[in-house]
């Protein structure tokens, strides 16, 4: 029952995130509330997180949350927003700096995050630019190099 209703509720924020750009969590808890699926604010950043949700700048210039074309599987996802978001990549010491459009560098850090990049400890993001804390005894530039490789990567090899 819980996970039929977790399974709705997953369909309707799709649906409102399809049809609409809303800009916030507490404007979609509103819709939701008014489709008659009242949401806690903990429970809707969950929902968003599993849906791959992410915030990108509108052509009107106001940033809301999309969806990703497909669901986030094998890395695809974290390569998808590498090669969308990341202009620039430097390093310098056990950090890494990746340098996106305004508003798009904390869901290329969750992108990250959640990913599978060997020796990456956290990140932390600005506006336009993440911050990538490697492990101890890490260089900075070997994981920057992993970040380049993965978004060098081409679906070819998925195919073949």
């Amino acid at each position: 029952m819980v996970a039929d209703m977790k399974a709705n509720r997953h369909r309707l924020i799709v649906r409102l995130l399809r049809r609409q750009a809303i800009t916030s969590q507490g404007e979609l808890a509103a819709l939701l509330r008014a489709q008659g699926q009242p949401v806690t604010q903990a429970t809707l950043s969950r929902d968003l997180e599993e849906l791959g949700a992410f915030k990108a700048r509108e052509p009107d210039g106001r940033v809301a949350y999309r969806l990703p074309d497909e669901p986030p599987q094998n890395g695809d996802h974290l390569r998808r927003m590498l090669l969308e978001f990341v202009s620039d990549v430097d390093a310098s010491g056990p950090l890494v700096v990746l340098r996106t459009p305004p508003g798009c560098a904390q869901p290329v850090a969750r992108a990250i995050d959640t990913g599978t990049v060997k020796d990456v400890i956290a990140t932390v993001a600005g506006d336009d630019t993440v911050l990538v804390v490697c492990r101890e005894g890490v260089a900075g530039r070997t994981v920057a190099r992993r970040l380049e490789a993965l978004a060098a990567e081409t679906n070819t090899s998925k195919g073949a």
